[in-house]
């Protein structure tokens, strides 16, 4: 589960001391240890779970090598979502079949869902991280890029030390602290861990059904709307107003109906939905419905966000998306000129980091519609050229 599960916890859990970060490694460390005290950590426990612990340079090199966010769509999905990830898929639904169902009865979330997350966090199961979980949360916690993130996590980690459910030492995951088959930091194993298999125990790391049920409650408990769907490929008209489309900007279907926007197969839901164009009009494009939202609580990346949801489908026996015929995009270092650009222009885009994120495609979408182009957010030279 990729960073923002562990925002909201941060959210629900803040202190004002949350905001210390920085300074000497070993005075933080001391600052964590007298804080989690503090909060009734016992002595003996703070010590021992603290004994030993590093700051782990990987993890923050992993942390600022995202690139992979930079590549568009068409092809971060054709990359992630392959024939054996699907077939897989397929057999894992079989396998787990009364455990899906399960879900399904008490959190509504479909098994696609969670087996595209499945799938693509951790390969269902075969690649967690081996990354010292405890040093990464300490590391991160340090780092002042996100601190209001991973300091809530190191005391949570401290409470599943207290209850015998976390090993400094041994306990593993991946680079930010998340840890089994479904990628869960150590707060949201708290408030959502399930025992799915029955044995008494809450064990992400090698019980599927644990870790399955965990991620279905923490879908529901950050909103998931039970029965409903999340994504719908559909076919839109050659031309309408394109300023309409992009997250957040919901309406009726019948709305979209009467502007040409159709489903590609079957029949289109009667909820609220945004269209999203991942890459503009001569692109992929889908419906997204309310649960589609819930995406973003587990991960801020629109690509991946994306291709999970998309993914999802396809595991359910949903066609292959019609690429269609997009204009080539930008290179990261051309994406990095626009945000520039755009930032000057006194847009806010973030960071200048090449991703054509929520901020980034909002500039483009607004300079696409002041300079008489089709408002799509599709960044091509040409808008590039133009500012």
């Amino acid at each position: 589960m990729r960073l923002l599960s562990g925002i909201l916890a941060a959210t629900l859990f803040a202190s004002p001391a949350l905001a210390q970060c920085g300074g000497g490694f070993t005075s933080f460390v001391k600052g964590l240890k007298a804080e989690a005290i503090q909060q009734g950590f016992d002595e003996s426990t703070v010590n021992s779970f603290f004994k030993g612990v590093q700051q782990d340079s990987a993890v923050l090199k992993a942390d600022r090598a995202q690139g992979v966010f930079q590549i568009p769509f068409i092809d971060f999905s054709r990359r992630l979502i392959s024939q054996n990830r699907i077939d897989r898929g397929k057999s894992m639904s079989r396998k787990y079949d009364a455990v899906f169902d399960r879900i399904e009865r008490e959190y509504g979330v479909s098994r696609g869902v969670l087996l595209a997350f499945w799938a693509f966090e951790t390969d269902y199961g075969a690649v967690q991280g081996d990354f010292n979980t405890r040093n990464a949360l300490v590391t991160l916690a340090h780092d002042c890029r996100r601190p209001e993130l991973f300091r809530p996590q190191v005391f949570a980690a401290i409470e599943l030390y207290s209850q015998g459910d976390f090993d400094p030492n041994r306990t593993t995951g991946a680079w930010a602290g998340e840890i089994g088959m479904v990628q869960m930091l150590p707060r949201d194993i708290l408030v959502n861990g399930v025992d799915g298999d029955g044995d008494g125990k809450v064990s992400l790391k090698t019980s599927a059904p644990d870790a399955l049920m965990s991620g279905g409650k923490m879908l529901s408990h950050l909103g998931w709307r039970p029965g409903e769907p999340w994504l719908q490929e559909v076919t839109v008209p050659a031309q309408m107003d394109w300023s309409l489309s992009g997250p957040g900007k919901s309406r009726s279907v019948s709305e979209w109906q009467a502007m040409g926007v159709q489903a590609r197969s079957g029949s289109l839901a009667n909820l609220p939905a945004s269209l999203i164009l991942p890459q503009g009009r001569n692109g992929p494009a889908f419906l997204a419905y309310p649960n589609f939202d819930v995406y973003f609580e587990w991960n801020q990346s629109f690509v991946y966000v994306l291709t999970a949801a998309y993914f999802g489908t396809r595991l359910e026996g949903g066609q292959i998306y019609d690429a269609g015929s997009p204009p080539q995009g930008l290179s990261g270092a051309q994406m990095k000129q626009l945000q520039t650009k755009l930032q000057a222009r006194g847009h806010n885009v973030g960071k200048i980091d090449g991703i054509l994120g929520a901020g980034t495609r909002a500039a483009v979408q607004a300079e696409q519609a002041r300079l008489g182009l089709p408002a799509d957010a599709w960044p091509t030279a040409d808008l590039l050229n133009q500012l």
